[in-house]
């Protein structure tokens, strides 16, 4: 089997890479990814000699290039990654989520139907249904649950999927999405919550946590996050959705206090910033249909989980020293310079 990678640079999408080379080394992978700010070459090294792989480097709006790749791979599964995903640089400058993420999943699957594929699978997120109540545990969100989205760039996923199910709907597309919960593990770009903590703490530098810190996040390892995705690719329902989640719901000061505590730093860096526009406050996951119908869970408990990847920060110094320095440090003093 040929399977296309968009986005297979990024944090998610090399974690899949690693997933399917080890588990099916008969596949060819090709990993296409255009190397924003948030894809890393050198995270790929450890499989850029595999013989059943392949990297380019372009972006999936550029449909000439696209469609060549198709042409000389004639791949027979897609699995989209590639997207502009941090919620804060959405507000700063949503033209270039809508470019990549709407109009970049149109071009992919417009290859796919000029030259055919088995599968073509859109890695979407929980944000596409809004946020949930603090004061209603009881609630999840299930593959039911209406979209309603609150940033420019969970619109932007929530209207790559409407595209995505319009494709199959009007011509016979077989595609599927997957709605996934919060991720952690390696090669997490240093902007998102845990790696930044985990660097900054090890810097004794102020740990910025928006408002009080009371937002609840459900946290998948990426490793897990991975197995489901395998799965839906090669037994899930032609048109269907489903939601990857790990029912492991986490304050994010109650994060940050772990990630202290792990670390043997003083609480006393937590610094509570002014708090993101917009932002949701609980997100929570029933992933019953994913379960019955495929047989996944969640294998990593947060306990686990939340302490590998710790230590990988800790063994990886090589790995994310160079990006905190140059442009992703102008865009971080950007952000919190002034809260």
């Amino acid at each position: 089997m040929t399977i296309i990678v968009t986005g297979g640079a990024g944090f998610i999408g090399s974690n899949f890479v690693f997933h399917m080379l080890n588990k099916y080394p008969d596949y060819r992978i090709i990993c296409l990814d255009k190397l924003t700010y948030a894809g890393n070459l050198s995270t790929l090294a450890p499989v850029m000699d595999n013989p059943n792989f392949r990297f380019v480097k372009e972006d999936i709006c550029d449909r000439e290039a696209v469609y060549k790749l198709f042409e000389e791979e004639k791949p027979d599964v897609v699995v989209n990654f590639a997207a502009e995903s941090h919620v804060d640089r959405s507000i700063e400058n949503p033209e270039v989520f809508l470019q990549t993420n709407i109009l970049g999943t149109a071009t992919l699957m417009d290859a796919c139907r000029k030259y055919g594929i088995t599968r073509y699978h859109q890695v979407s997120t929980d944000e596409v249904y809004g946020d949930l109540p603090l004061d209603r545990p009881d609630l999840f969100f299930t593959e039911e649950t209406p979209i309603h989205t609150s940033s420019p760039y969970s619109s932007s996923k929530a209207g790559a999927d409407l595209l995505v199910l319009a494709y199959h709907r009007t011509y016979g597309l077989p595609v599927t999405i997957s709605r996934c919960s919060n991720n952690y593990g390696p090669y997490h770009f240093p902007e998102k919550l845990i790696p930044l903590m985990v660097i900054n703490a090890l810097h004794d530098k102020p740990l910025p946590v928006y408002g009080t810190g009371e937002n609840v996040r459900d946290w998948l390892y990426v490793e897990d996050h991975c197995k489901a995705i395998d799965l839906i690719i090669h037994k899930g329902t032609v048109g269907e959705v489903y939601n990857i989640g790990g029912h492991n719901e986490m304050t994010n000061i109650d994060i940050v206090k772990i990630i202290c505590k792990e670390l043997g730093k003083p609480e006393s860096l937590i610094t509570h910033v002014g708090d993101r526009k917009g932002h949701d406050q609980r997100y929570a996951i029933d992933p019953t249909k994913i379960h019955n119908e495929l047989g996944w869970l969640p294998e990593t408990m947060f306990k686990d989980g939340i302490k590998k990847t710790i230590q990988w920060y800790l063994d990886n110094q090589d790995w994310w020293e160079p990006i905190i320095s140059g442009e992703y440090q102008n865009y971080y003093d950007k952000m919190y310079s002034n809260r």
